[in-house]
């Protein structure tokens, strides 16, 4: 673990004159503040650097803006995307008045769930591994005013473009539409650039694994990198998507995480890995089903009971919604089981090792805040886990080929992000037990979702209604 004075000795060493301040917001994007280095002192990781947070989505309001970026020392990394050796650390947010961690402060809810876990006596370490889906495109644009609106997306990879005119002659390598998965070149083209981006986080200490096109066509993809406690994993999921992004640029390219912006394809989740160890052992191992420990049957119940509300946080735009449909192999139904890809919860095949032991959510996708996500998974499965919540049997067959008739008998996840709202609305307790999670988080988060998102898009026409209704 890297100290305060750590830091301080490597500005000095290697002559780094420029710092970057980075922290997430409420909605879960990185902001950031550039710094002279004799802005940084050991104080600064203790009382934090003054700003503006104001102008901060979902924050606070002009007559209370003043708040601290406190920089965790072991963030530390050299920006590669910065043409002036520029230091990056990580911020969690406090209050200058109280010196209080800020409870809208999406890093500092995480400490909480962190703390939260230990006081129960159940575990000390939660672990977690997202796996971030994305989509490479060659061209964006979009519109919306108010007589017209449009969006436009291209890749050459797209199968859509398999009779298009195009400099040097259509060779042709397009993959079909559900069938993008593990092409070799020259119908993955990405496959450079994928290296690239993989090695780039590594070198910011990222531990990385592997990366691979995905199923969809038109640049769909998917790099790995290892689980770690709950703050890191966060912490790396945030580098992944910057990385991505400006390696993409890079490349002449734009990466985006939304989770369905092609219509009729596969779209883009985030598969996140999860287990509970405490005093350096795996709490989830045992000799129930799928090898499962009653500790880790009962966190999966309360995943379960609690994911309507629980999405609210791990797929909380419009557009994940569009996702969470039959036929796309996205999970709707929630179930569990072993190995099967049609439950929302799925446990992996892990072989006969305790420490690879783990349970899979496959609901979320990587619009959502990580640090939010992470910790309201975390305080689901804790109250399943204090409260014994019993899973039901698992589901050992191919959902998507169960007759109506059982289908109906299982229940799905909401249809849409005004649903998942409604749910977290009626169901929050899970959240605020050990004050992870306050009401005026949770209240502020419905009312930020329903005035920027859910409402807004209600009022505007969509250009396929013109289709359907304009002769009416």
């Amino acid at each position: 673990m890297a100290t305060a004075a750590d830091v301080l000795t490597m500005i000095q060493d290697q002559d780094i004159k420029m710092i970057d301040l980075k922290f997430i917001d409420l909605p879960g994007i990185w902001q950031h503040l550039t710094v002279y280095r004799d802005q940084i002192d050991a104080d600064s990781f203790t009382d934090g650097v003054p700003f503006d947070g104001s102008s901060i989505r979902g924050w606070k309001a002009i007559n209370e803006s003043d708040m601290a970026m406190v920089p965790d020392p072991d963030s530390a990394w050299i920006d590669p995307f910065m043409k002036e050796p520029t230091l990056s650390l990580v911020c969690t947010i406090k209050e200058p008045r109280t010196g209080e961690l800020y409870e809208r402060c999406p890093r500092a809810i995480a400490h909480k769930a962190v703390d939260y876990l230990k006081s129960t006596g159940i575990g000390d370490t939660a672990f977690f591994g997202p796996e971030a889906e994305f989509f490479v495109f060659d061209d964006v644009r979009f519109d919306q005013n108010e007589h017209s609106a449009y969006y436009y997306v291209d890749s050459v990879e797209g199968r859509w473009n398999t009779g298009r005119d195009e400099e040097g002659g259509n060779l042709g390598y397009k993959p079909r539409y559900k069938e993008g998965y593990f092409p070799v070149s020259p119908s993955d083209t990405l496959q450079d650039m994928r290296s690239e981006m993989l090695l780039t986080m590594a070198s910011l200490g990222v531990p990385i694994e592997k990366h691979h096109h995905e199923v969809a066509t038109g640049g769909q993809c998917e790099l790995g990198f290892r689980f770690g406690e709950l703050i890191q994993a966060a912490d790396w999921l945030m580098i992944y998507k910057y990385c991505i992004k400006n390696v993409a640029k890079k490349y002449g390219k734009s990466v985006t995480f939304m989770p369905k912006p092609l219509f009729n394809d596969n779209g883009s989740g985030m598969h996140t890995h999860q287990s509970i160890w405490n005093g350096g052992q795996p709490t989830f191992a045992g000799d129930g089903y799928a090898g499962l420990s009653q500790t880790a049957l009962w966190y999966i119940g309360g995943i379960l009971k609690h994911a309507p509300a629980l999405l609210a946080f791990t797929n909380p735009t419009t557009n994940s919604y569009k996702r969470l449909v039959p036929g796309f192999e996205a999970p709707v139904n929630l179930a569990y089981s072993q190995g099967n890809r049609s439950a929302s919860v799925r446990i992996p095949l892990s072989g006969t090792n305790p420490k690879a032991k783990r349970l899979e959510f496959r609901c979320p996708d990587a619009t959502s805040n990580p640090y939010l996500a992470f910790s309201a998974m975390l305080c689901a499965g804790i109250d399943g886990i204090k409260n014994q919540i019993d899973p039901g049997s698992p589901l050992d067959v191919d959902i998507y080929d169960l007759s109506p008739e059982d289908l109906a008998k299982i229940p799905s996840t909401p249809g849409s992000l005004l649903d998942a709202l409604k749910a977290l609305e009626a169901d929050y307790e899970f959240l605020t037990a050990g004050g992870v999670f306050s009401e005026d988080f949770i209240s502020n988060w419905i009312e930020y979702k329903l005035d920027n998102e859910v409402n807004p898009m209600r009022l505007r026409p969509h250009p396929y209604e013109l289709s359907l209704y304009y002769d009416c």
